[in-house]
């Protein structure tokens, strides 16, 4: 994980996040399980995650400290969600 200060002269917090899987498709089932959430809030940050290869990279771009720790921490805790089904019901079947 990397975490700037800015963003060039727009002044904007980022973090990027970077997980790695296992298999190229439980990279996917995580993005896609991850996905369909929306930032709680209109405005004032922004979310964009892409799977290559096996890796899940997910970025955020804040204005404001606070709503980049809070959108960080829920995605966490979503994604924890997620590992834990992928480990419980094992490796998936390829479609």
């Amino acid at each position: 994980a990397v975490c700037t200060s800015e963003n060039g002269s727009n002044g904007k917090l980022e973090f990027f996040l970077k997980v790695p899987f296992p298999t190229e498709r439980e990279a996917v089932i995580a993005l896609q399980s991850l996905s369909p959430d929306p930032e709680p809030r209109k405005g004032g940050i922004a979310k964009t995650m892409v799977v290559s290869g096996q890796t899940l990279s997910v970025r955020w771009t804040a204005d404001e400290a606070r709503i980049l720790r809070v959108s960080v921490s829920s995605f966490l805790d979503h994604l924890s969600l997620v590992m834990e089904t992928l480990d419980a019901f094992g490796s998936p079947v390829s479609q």
